[in-house]
Parts: structure tokens; sequence; C-alpha cells
């Protein structure tokens, strides 16, 4: 697959088959992603790959913590509730989803049983959990490199048929992380990356999100 058919079929993976993903398959996604670029070559990202045991008790102790109606106290602090046409966008795909699962608006059981997904990590084999040090804190150009890093780690893992989801549902309770990998305090966890072999029979692994047109998003100036 060449770059551009990479960019146009990556997907966000909701669901996943439970075959183990080798550990040199990891190694060779990581090694090729790790060549993204950086803000003056500071490279601050720093990876955790969890599967296995270690994997399945975060996720379990995440659904605990939401279950009990532990407030979620992520490391990193994002805007929950966008406006205009950003919300616009964001509902459109949440209603595609919901579509596709069969949940309604009033079924509040359905709803919570999707919310969990995403603090199972999508029930993926692995995980990449990227960090960066507090250090580079306030670390706006950081968040642009662990970006690029996320993307390429996407993209690189189509080549060896591995379906990915970038999330921040798994950092959610950082401490449950931290109980079960040596994450330091000073390492902040930035995002999450679920990785495995996608379940096509998951209805919402069917689903390809909208993408606005270029003339809408861009505006040229001094060309002819």
């Amino acid at each position: 697959m060449n770059l551009i058919d990479a960019l146009a079929n990556r997907k966000s993976i909701r669901s996943f088959r439970p075959d183990p993903v080798p550990k040199e398959t990891l190694q060779e996604i990581l090694t090729a992603a790790v060549n993204s670029p950086s803000a003056m070559n500071t490279q601050p990202w720093e990876m955790f790959v969890v599967a296995g045991d270690a994997l399945e008790k975060i996720k379990k102790g995440n659904v605990e913590m939401l279950s009990a109606g532990n407030l979620p106290s992520p490391d990193i602090k994002f805007k929950e509730k966008f406006e205009h046409e950003y919300k616009k966008r964001q509902v459109n795909l949440a209603i595609q989803l919901f579509q596709l699962m069969g949940i309604t608006r009033e079924d509040k059981e359905k709803k919570f049983e999707w919310m969990q997904r995403g603090f199972r990590f999508f029930d993926a084999p692995a995980a990449i959990i990227l960090t960066y040090d507090e250090i580079l804190d306030p670390a706006y150009l950081a968040y642009f490199d662990l970006g690029c890093l996320a993307h390429a780690i996407c993209l690189t893992a189509l080549k060896y048929d591995l379906g990915t989801c970038i999330h921040s549902q798994g950092n959610m309770y950082p401490q449950v992380i931290r109980k079960h990998i040596d994450i330091p305090e000073s390492k902040k966890i930035f995002i999450s990356i679920s990785i495995g072999y996608p379940n096509w029979d998951f209805a919402a692994n069917k689903i390809v999100s909208e993408r606005e047109p270029l003339e809408k998003v861009t505006r040229w100036v001094g060309f002819e």
C-alpha cells in the first residue's frame, strides 16, 4: 500500500480480534514511526507498549472506576465540548456510529456499554501509550510532535494488516495505568493507540468518517 492509499484507508477501529500482535511486528512499526519530525529534533516521545495480563488489568480497572462514578483525572486536560462546525462534525460521526450500532438516544444502557469500549481500549490485544516528560511543559510543541508520531504509527500499521484507534478514553484514570505499568509521575500520559487485527464483522468498523472538501478548508494566496 502506497502512502496516498494509506492516508485514504486509515480509519479508527473500534473492535479487534483477540489474536495477539507479535512483539517483532510492533518493533518494526515503532522503528519506522520514530522517524517522525519533531521540533528542533527534541524527539519528546516515550512509549509504553502493553499487552497481555497488564493490559487486561488496566481495562478492568478503568471500567471499575467508570462504573463507580469516579471522575476522570487525566494528565492532559482537553476540551470536551465543541461549538460551531466542530460540534456538527462530532455529532454527525456520533449519529452514524449509533445508527450502525442500533443505539437510540433513549437507550442509556447501550450508551454506557458503548462508552465502556473506549475505557477498555476497544478490546484491542495491545496498546501503545504515548508520554512526554513534564519538563517540556507547556508542551504545545511536544503535543504536535506526538501527534505526528501517532499518525505515523497508524499509517505504518496498515502494512501489517493491523488496525488502530487513537483515543484518550483509556487515559482517563492514569492512576490505574500507573498501578500496572511503571510510568513515573514525571511522565505525562498524553494519548493511547489501540492496535490489533480488526474485527470487520463489528458494525462500527464499517464507518468511513466524512472529510470536508479541500476548498472549504484551504485558502490559496499568490497563485494565478
